[in-house]
């Protein structure tokens, strides 16, 4: 369980941990938007630095985030087979028989890779500094607005945080049953491609019952505490932003203008 990063909240005394979650959610999704600005490295270069400034202020370590990264490491490598194999602009870096290597392709894998890397560092920052419930409340009071087009924004939220909430139980659930089959003799990294489709479907078979008992589990207990989606509840902890989260906000939508600023420069 200490491996698993993404969808872990760490109980953290933080500037970050104490801002509101609709502000942490509001200044994830413009980070997001700056991330697909085309504002080159030196916009990357910024984020970069943002990303860096906000995790040293959450007091989270850079291995932590580094651990969640880690499942992303075959797509990575899967983009840059691709892209090398398909791509064939720019200049001939240098060629191997009939394969060249282009600088187009090269250029085009790195800011995939980078655009990941800090999209899946933020996601990491945003759950690793808000707990579960707040951030379904936070979901659930952006979402409220639409509610007059008949939008189901508790379900919503609450479905979001319940995926985020069993991330860790998953994983966590998954290397149990690895090693579970691997005590009967199931290897999963050697032999044929037949052996390793079956040791896969091993493990598959059992994970999807294990989430299905648990959702089932859950739905139990939720019944049994007489809840019902579309009633209406109150709550007995209400968001309440104060200046340290406007300024926040302030801070982001300057970050994001200076980057349409660069971008339509260049």
């Amino acid at each position: 369980m200490n491996n698993i990063a993404l969808g872990r909240y760490l109980p953290i005394d933080s500037c970050i941990h104490k801002l509101d979650p609709r502000t942490k959610i509001i200044a994830l999704i413009l980070m997001m938007v700056a991330i697909f600005i085309p504002a080159g490295w030196l916009g990357y270069l910024v984020i970069g630095t943002a990303v860096f400034t906000l995790t040293m202020l959450a007091k989270l370590k850079f291995s932590f985030l580094w651990r969640s990264m880690k499942p992303m490491l075959f797509m990575l490598v899967f983009l840059l087979i691709i892209n090398v194999l398909v791509i064939h602009d720019g200049t001939v870096l240098f060629t191997i028989g009939s394969f060249a290597l282009y600088s187009g392709a090269l250029s085009q894998t790195l800011y995939i890779v980078v655009r990941l890397m800090l999209m899946i560092m933020l996601t990491t920052v945003l759950t690793a500094t808000t707990k579960p419930l707040d951030l379904t409340l936070g979901i659930e009071d952006l979402l409220s607005p639409f509610k007059v087009i008949h939008v189901p924004s508790h379900e919503i939220a609450m479905m979001i945080s319940i995926a985020l909430r069993f991330i860790p139980t998953l994983i966590e659930e998954t290397q149990r049953i690895m090693k579970a089959q691997a005590s009967r003799g199931v290897d999963m990294e050697e032999g044929s491609l037949k052996e390793k489709i079956l040791a896969i479907l091993s493990l598959i078979v059992p994970l999807f019952v294990s989430a299905f008992q648990h959702a089932d589990d859950l739905a139990n207990a939720m019944e049994a505490r007489g809840y019902v989606p579309d009633r209406p509840r109150t709550r007995y902890k209400q968001l309440k932003m104060q200046g340290k989260d406007y300024i926040t906000l302030i801070i982001v939508v300057l970050l994001l203008s200076g980057l349409v600023s660069m971008a339509w420069l260049l």
